[in-house]
């Protein structure tokens, strides 16, 4: 498992760096993140039948607070 131990490391340190983190923050990394949200949030949708959707949309708004640009 030292392989595994050396590439969280590097990430961790990836990570840290202030251009990942103001890449991270951008409105285009929001728009991604925005984006994949509305795409699973409608999958789930469509699977539930719509029975649940403003459990749904609430879920997705929870998340999207803590993900990307705020």
């Amino acid at each position: 498992m030292a392989g595994f131990d050396d590439i969280a490391k590097k990430a961790q340190r990836l990570l840290q760096d202030g251009k990942v983190q103001d890449a991270l923050k951008s409105e285009k990394a929001e728009g991604v993140s925005d984006k994949v949200l509305d795409g699973v949030a409608d999958a789930v949708k469509k699977a539930t039948g719509g029975k649940h959707d403003d459990k749904i949309d609430g879920a997705r708004d929870q998340a999207d607070k803590h993900i990307g640009n705020q």
